[in-house]
């Protein structure tokens, strides 16, 4: 393939203007995809139309994909069962009664806030969770989804890249490790990592910005316009409310079986378990236990338990649909060279050396908001940038957390990233609100990010 310069740039800048303007991602998607696969074969039509229909179905022999999807299939039939089975309004009617500073708008969006900080094993699960256990408490007390969905999102990746014993940390120290290993920095890999996070600026500052969001009520653009969503209880059978336990039981097991699955596909180190397999354990799991303890406690029938399956399933098929798009995107954007032009780019540039761990971040937070992935990017950007560190004899670890940080916050503000689709799928928030209202405060966190960046380097 000829080398494509800004044009593989702009093909994926395309399809974000597209989702922004139309609000449509599927149609914005698509439509890249046909042109990404025009320019791939020689502006054919027909060989366009025809690769990109096999370019889905091809994408299923990618095992991580496929697992992945399933879940986020699973994970509706997770979210309905326990609605239909009344764990919902028996968890909110338990913290209406019992925690009553819980029960209060503030309360609910710290209780997504605090559940996002604690669990830090993989950012699915904890968008998942948070935004399933805080939505009918956010209903309840007036909170938009679109504010729920930024908390979600927002303490998803950036926590899980701060504490790194899991998936990403297995990812992040690999690539260190690499870079020792063909003698490009020096250094040993954990205490590099471990360091960078003092350094993960980007991180660090959204963190504390939801937390001073959800403190003071700050509503900074179209967030002032979003509106909250009635609360409307689930009627069940017998009279009163269900157990907290009823909700609270399989949200235990699902978290508590990532780690389990962790330890036993990593064969017995939890660092280098499979991200994807592992969350597709925990679902599974997840539903076994809840079929048992549902039906035999009485609070589901057989038939009562797989309509509520079918429905979730059914629910999340829109969403599978656009996280199918959103990796065969990444496929085209790879094989159109993005990546390789912005490095290239980047080498090329006469800069001062005091620039470079923020050119680092905002290249990095470019690649992955074209490509809607923080882990490629990390893959892309982390050579690149351990290679700058150890030729101009930069702070390692101030390099290292500028690629995290910058493809911390492109994949946070892309619409085409997986935890974006994720986080407005958990809260039941429109995909392009959820966009257009947590971009300001992204944006804001970049700003600051930025200054620290150039101070850093300045210092450095």
């Amino acid at each position: 393939m000829e080398d494509l310069g800004f044009l593989s740039v702009l093909i994926p800048l395309f399809i974000i203007v597209m989702a922004i303007i139309t609000k449509d991602v599927v149609v914005s998607l698509l439509s890249g995809i046909f042109f990404g696969e025009l320019v791939l074969h020689n502006y054919n039509p027909l060989t366009a139309t025809v690769e990109l229909l096999e370019g889905v179905v091809k994408l299923f022999s990618e095992g991580w994909i496929t697992k992945t999807v399933i879940f986020v299939l699973l994970i509706g039939a997770i979210i309905k069962l326990v609605a239909r089975s009344g764990g919902v309004d028996g968890f909110v009617h338990y913290l209406s009664q019992k925690q009553q500073a819980i029960d209060s708008p503030k309360g609910a969006q710290f209780l997504a806030y605090f559940i996002g900080v604690l669990i830090f094993i993989e950012s699915s699960i904890t968008a998942l969770v948070a935004g399933t256990v805080a939505k009918p408490l956010c209903d309840k007390n007036g909170v938009s989804r679109e504010k729920l969905a930024f908390i979600c999102d927002s303490t998803s990746s950036p926590v899980c890249s701060l504490f790194p014993f899991n998936a990403w940390g297995a990812l992040l120290l690999g690539l260190i490790v690499t870079g020792i290993n063909d003698k490009v920095i020096v250094g040993e890999g954990i205490p590099l990592l471990i360091e960078s996070i003092l350094y993960n600026f980007y991180s660090l500052i959204i963190v504390l910005i939801v937390f001073l969001t959800i403190l003071f009520d700050i509503n900074i653009g179209p967030m002032k316009k979003a509106k909250s969503v009635p609360y409307v209880e689930t009627v069940i059978d017998e009279e009163g409310h269900r157990s907290i336990w009823v909700m609270v039981l399989p949200i235990l097991v699902l978290i508590a079986m990532v780690p389990i699955s962790l330890y036993y596909t990593g064969k017995g180190d939890i660092l280098n378990g499979s991200g994807s397999t592992s969350i597709f354990y925990a679902t599974i799991a997840t539903l076994v236990f809840m079929y048992v303890y549902y039906v035999f406690k009485g609070y589901m029938k057989h038939k009562e338990y797989f309509s509520g399956f079918y429905e979730g399933i059914a629910d999340m098929i829109p969403i599978a649909i656009i996280l199918i798009l959103a990796f065969f995107i990444g496929d085209i954007i790879k094989e159109l060279g993005t990546a390789n032009y912005i490095a290239t780019e980047v080498k090329a540039a006469s800069i001062p050396i005091y620039f470079l761990p923020l050119l680092v971040f905002l290249v990095s937070a470019l690649t992955a908001f074209s490509t809607g992935t923080s882990w490629g990017t990390f893959s892309i950007m982390m050579p690149i940038a351990l290679g700058l560190a150890g030729a101009f004899d930069m702070h390692i670890p101030l390099m290292i957390g500028a690629v995290i940080s910058g493809g911390i916050f492109g994949d946070h503000v892309s619409p085409i990233s997986d935890t974006t689709i994720i986080s407005s799928m958990a809260t039941g928030c429109d995909h392009i609100e959820h966009v257009r209202t947590q971009m300001p405060y992204a944006l804001i966190g970049a700003f600051l990010a930025s200054l620290f960046y150039l101070l850093f380097g300045y210092l450095n």
